[in-house]
């Protein structure tokens, strides 16, 4: 009999390729001719007008799909499925990187798969827009060339070829989303799709702009680029969106972006803007082909408000003298979440407005009322964090939080064995999965033997390891763990005199009573309440909608020669999504929240755990803190290596294990060395996972 996760599933595939075919014949003369006079004939009613066609075959599949993830979801959490062997075998083949490039990265087989999928999609649509329109061919202008006609139809179909990439464009940012685990990706792991999709958008939006000014030029109509049309395209609002388009685009280039992040950070938030402009210039009909990504955003979105409006209870920090802090807030017992998940940090006193992912490096199975973040001070506002944290006059630090985030499932137990490999801060996300094992190893499952292969550039560096045990003294069992750690420090060539080194400082913060734990949120610890949200927010969209258009909007269409205003229709589209999410959202959010007050309240009252770790560090210094056994376990594990750099070739290859995961986080040039190792087809056993939080 069909387990309920898998029929979810193939239904969840079939509507999945339903929206896909769509979007094929959309540009096909069979869509033109046959299908859209019946369509309209049948679905353009009284309620919907000219976009009841594309509400019902663009918007709600996706809707549909969202709910359904979150039913998905919900059940194969209850019960993980058990992949056979062949299966795994399959998915790893697709995730084995086959091109591996700058600026592009690393691209697996599945993400190539798609890529040339998405390609020959934008271009057969192009093709067939162009055929079509190529012969009933319309000259805007008396006098007007052939050529000049076909011109203003290529810039006008480069514009649809672009409405395509927005269709696709927020998925990768909705963060609680319930349909990117269903192909096995998180929002982190996909920004690099928006990243490809927005470059992409930009590029035909602005090739469409730049044509359509061209043609006005050579058919000397420019005073059409300030025409704001009640009944059709506003170019206006398409010229207008083109120059936020372009104020986000040039700061978002790698380059620009690591040199002056906060010009990208603000300009990107003109997004909303640029939306709005963008809906004014295409009208209902096609905005209801990008409204469903858009509004499974909002949802999104707004959530993240919601939980971001109430300051997380800091309980200490512990502060490394590699410039590297961690962070470790209450948190609800009932809040759980997978190694490698990120957390999304606010702290007031240094930008009211600025949002820094981390990574967490607690395992919600070890430390169930704690959680825990490092923070490596690289940026102007990492390094106002560590000097606030390093007053000695700071008892008390107001900060939000939105998260966690990250995999559904801890798909690294599988493995028979773990080899981590990370350069610098890039071994935060493995001190997550080391403490997920160390607590699996009390528990008498399958541990994977694990070799840990972490490159510093200074000796001090070294203490980052020390976060591996827990500041709250809860890694007792470390022994049981099969564990190696080879650490290599690649600009000193022995170790630095004693009195030279600093110790480690643990800070305690006193809590108030507007402070409160990090708590369950809607959406990757509780899916049925996503899914209700997004069900109940869609439905009473189209309710009122409906009865806008019926009772208002049309009246005024029926019973006179005039038409109501394509702007402001766009404009009641527009609003009426935003708000029911609103509502939708913050009534259950609210009520979920009033559910959780009363444990929040006991938990705000148990004593918190004082930090056992003492000042001294177990590796950094000759002096090693030997007095338990989690030190004495991890230091005749580590082995130090001064003045040299991995051979990540040879580490690689001397790995005899059938079934070996290789996990890499850290500078680009590492994860791409390590790519094309796993990639090369010398060693079959090797399995290749890139952990990149850089855009």
């Amino acid at each position: 009999m069909m387990r309920s996760p898998t029929l979810v599933k193939i239904i969840f595939l079939l509507v999945f390729v339903g929206w896909l075919m769509v979007w094929i014949l959309l540009p096909t003369k069979v869509y033109r001719n046959t299908w859209t006079p019946q369509l309209k004939q049948k679905l353009n009613s009284t309620y919907f007008r000219e976009q009841g066609t594309n509400l019902l075959l663009f918007t709600f599949p996706v809707v549909f799909m969202g709910a359904l993830g979150c039913i998905y979801l919900h059940l194969h959490l209850k019960k993980p499925e058990n992949l056979s062997s062949s299966q795994r075998g399959r998915l790893r083949l697709l995730r084995r990187p086959v091109l591996v490039m700058s600026p592009i990265g690393i691209v697996t087989s599945m993400e190539l798969i798609f890529a040339v999928m998405f390609g020959a999609l934008l271009i057969w649509s192009l093709s067939n827009y162009l055929h079509t329109s190529f012969e009933h061919l319309h000259m805007h202008k008396e006098g007007e060339k052939v050529w000049e006609a076909k011109f203003r139809s290529v810039s006008l179909r480069v514009g649809y070829i672009g409405n395509i990439c927005w269709a696709f464009l927020f998925f990768p940012v909705t963060r609680a989303s319930s349909i990117l685990p269903l192909v096995g990706l998180t929002s982190e792991s996909s920004i690099k799709y928006h990243v490809w999709l927005g470059h992409l958008s930009m590029l035909l939006f602005a090739l469409h702009t730049i044509g359509f000014f061209i043609y006005w030029a050579i058919t000397d109509q420019m005073k059409e680029s300030l025409e704001w049309s009640k009944t059709y395209v506003s170019n206006v609002a398409g010229v207008i969106a083109s120059s936020i388009a372009l104020a986000m685009w040039v700061p978002s280039f790698p380059r620009l972006r690591r040199k002056m992040f906060e010009l990208f950070f603000y300009t990107h938030h003109l997004y909303t803007l640029y939306i709005l402009f963008y809906a004014i210039h295409v009208g209902v009909e096609y905005l209801c082909m990008i409204a469903p990504g858009i509004f499974l955003f909002l949802v999104d979105r707004h959530l993240r408000f919601l939980q971001s409006r109430q300051n997380a209870r800091l309980l200490s920090a512990r502060i490394l003298p590699s410039a590297v802090v961690e962070l470790n807030f209450s948190k609800t017992p009932d809040l759980l979440y997978n190694p490698s998940s990120m957390v999304y940090i606010n702290v007031p006193k240094i930008s009211k407005l600025q949002w820094h992912p981390f990574t967490v490096i607690s395992s919600c199975n070890m430390e169930k009322d704690i959680l825990s973040v490092a923070i490596k001070t690289e940026g102007s506002w990492t390094n106002k964090l560590y000097q606030q944290l390093s007053s000695s006059a700071l008892d008390h630090l107001n900060v939000s939080v939105e998260g966690p985030y990250g995999p559904t499932t801890s798909h690294f137990l599988r493995y028979e064995e773990l080899v981590l490999v990370s350069g610098g801060s890039g071994i935060t996300p493995f001190i997550s999965i080391i403490r997920e094992l160390i607590f699996q190893s009390q528990q008498e499952s399958h541990v994977p033997r694990v070799l840990l292969v972490c490159a510093f550039k200074n000796y001090v560096d070294l203490t980052m390891l020390d976060l591996m045990l827990s500041v709250f003294g809860s890694s007792d069992q470390i022994s049981n763990l099969r564990f190696q750690i080879e650490a290599y420090i690649t600009r000193e060539k022995e170790e630095p005199p004693i009195d030279s080194q600093k110790p480690i400082q643990t800070k305690r913060f006193k809590p108030t009573l507007s402070d409160t734990p990090i708590s369950v949120v809607l959406g990757p610890n509780n899916w049925l309440w996503l899914g209700a949200i997004i069900s109940s927010s869609f439905l009473m969209f189209l309710l009122l909608l409906g009865i806008i258009t019926r009772y208002y909007i049309y009246p005024i269409e029926n019973n006179s020669d005039d038409v109501y205003h394509w702007t402001f229709k766009v404009l009641w589209f527009m609003f009426l999504l935003f708000a029911v999410v609103c509502v939708c959202s913050s009534a259950v959010f609210l009520w979920w929240r009033r559910q959780n007050t009363l444990e929040s309240k006991q938990i705000m009252n148990v004593e918190v755990p004082t930090p056992t770790t003492s000042q001294g560090s177990w590796i950094y210094g000759s002096e090693r803190e030997l007095e338990s056994l989690p030190h004495q376990s991890l230091v005749q594990a580590t082995n130090v290596h001064f003045g040299a750099r991995p051979d990540l070739k040879k580490i690689l290859f001397d790995c005899k294990g059938k079934d070996v995961g290789v996990l890499v986080c850290g500078p680009r040039n590492m994860r791409h060395e390590v790519a094309r190792i796993c990639a090369s087809g010398l060693a079959d056993n090797l399995h290749f996972e890139s952990i990149s939080f850089t855009w």
